[in-house]
């Protein structure tokens, strides 16, 4: 290990203690941290700071300004009622309920949609404070839902990763979609199983943005013209389809994402201020010094020299469950560390599809499971949807550890079994 790697494991870990310790506002710690891989030479202040012209950020930024304007709309008012009754009636039903609603949702925009955790979490923030079903209870996971499709049939991408990793490693396998498709939802009922059990262990408090204020203006609600309301639909719908289309144009799909921020001034639905404060939300300062940090650790080779150690240690004789689990934990752990998801799919899945064919193995479950684990971080909240949700929600790190943690391991369990079960070796 290179003295690189070092000093930025070790400012890492400083960085993660002043997030757990809460010495520093919501948002400073990594700021801090990104300074002094500067000081310390193991990257350049452009790299550093590289996060903050990341594409994803300028992205979660627009998002941000644009779920403050659908706040305003009558649907979404409707919608936040809904849940306001649900949140008031109380007690395990509503909680899974909630739950489920994010589950179906996310069936449509898919795993790891930006645009869709972002709503989700940006209405729970709203929810008052009820002691029937305390807002903290329900928005950790109902935020972490909105990554966990209750009918997987949106699975097009990470299909595709897993045809393209197979063939990087000479392998020409005809992975069937529908069995696919299953693994995911194997892996979503893991997920829900935590949910239900862990829902007396919630923590109760009040959370960041829940207030009797935001009850006070749900009830008074007055409506903005309609012509207002249509054109803040049609700015939401433009800003998804560029989402959507990134994959096809680029960078240019999330340009356009913040183009529509422009129509929300130019229409009047909102005003400078309230954009300016939108886009300048904590969590973007959250999210976008961490992509610095995970740059940094990147950038020194330890994804590298993690993924060979780890392979060597394996060695020719192992179990596939074992071989399967231990993988996706250091696809998911690195992939969370250095905030490239398919960059780490791509590092570690050629490795275990390689050692399960030395072995004599069918690679395709391992294939499947380590490309759906790359989503399956989480347990830090050094990455938008979880430190969205930590800071949202105002836990402290020891409440987000009590479920993220047992959460990361029985995910990655329901994983490999439902892998290897749906695809033999």
């Amino acid at each position: 290990m290179t003295v690189p790697m070092i000093i930025a494991l070790l400012i890492t870990a400083f960085m993660i203690v002043l997030i757990m310790t809460d010495k520093l506002p919501f948002g400073a710690p990594p700021l801090l941290a990104c300074l002094l891989m500067v000081v310390f030479g193991v990257v350049d202040i452009k790299t550093a700071f590289g996060g903050f012209s990341n594409s994803t950020i300028v992205m979660l930024a627009s998002f941000m300004a644009i779920i403050a304007a659908l706040q305003k709309t009558s649907f979404i008012i409707s919608f936040r009622k809904a849940m306001f009754n649900m949140a008031n009636k109380g007690g395990f039903l509503a909680y899974t309920l909630i739950i489920l609603i994010v589950m179906l949702g996310c069936s449509m925009f898919g795993t790891g949609s930006t645009a869709y955790y972002v709503l989700v979490i940006g209405l729970l923030s709203t929810l008052p404070y009820n002691k029937k079903l305390p807002p903290s209870k329900v928005l950790m996971p109902a935020g972490f839902a909105a990554n966990h499709p209750l009918l997987p049939f949106n699975t097009a991408l990470q299909y595709g990763i897993v045809i393209a990793v197979l063939e990087s490693a000479g392998v020409m396998a005809n992975v069937n979609v529908f069995k696919f498709s299953v693994v995911n939802f194997i892996l979503s009922m893991g997920f829900l199983a935590w949910c239900l059990i862990t829902y007396k262990f919630m923590p109760d408090h009040p959370i960041a943005e829940a207030s009797e204020e935001v009850k006070t203006q749900t009830e008074n609600f007055v409506a903005m013209p309609k012509w207002k309301e249509t054109a803040t639909y049609v700015i939401f719908a433009v800003a998804v389809i560029g989402m959507l289309l990134q994959s096809v144009i680029g960078d240019a799909g999330y340009a356009i994402t913040g183009i529509a921020v422009a129509g929300l001034l130019v229409f009047g639905i909102m005003d400078f201020k309230e954009i300016r404060d939108a886009i300048s939300a904590p969590i973007i300062l959250m999210s976008a010094g961490v992509i610095g940090i995970a740059d940094a650790l990147g950038s020194t080779g330890l994804t590298a020299l993690v993924g060979e150690t780890v392979a060597n240690m394996l060695g020719d004789n192992i179990n596939p469950f074992i071989l399967i689990f231990v993988f996706c934990i250091l696809t998911s752990v690195l992939a969370t560390l250095t905030g490239s998801t398919i960059g780490t799919v791509y590092v570690f899945a050629p490795m275990a599809i390689a050692t399960c064919v030395n072995l004599g193995l069918d690679p395709t479950a391992a294939a499947c499971a380590i490309v759906i684990s790359g989503w399956c971080g989480h347990f830090l909240p050094i990455d938008g949807m979880p430190a969205m949700i930590m800071g949202t929600g105002n836990y402290k790190i020891t409440e987000f550890w009590r479920f993220t943690i047992p959460q990361y391991f029985i995910r990655l369990l329901a994983l490999a079994a439902g892998s290897l079960l749906l695809f033999p070796v």
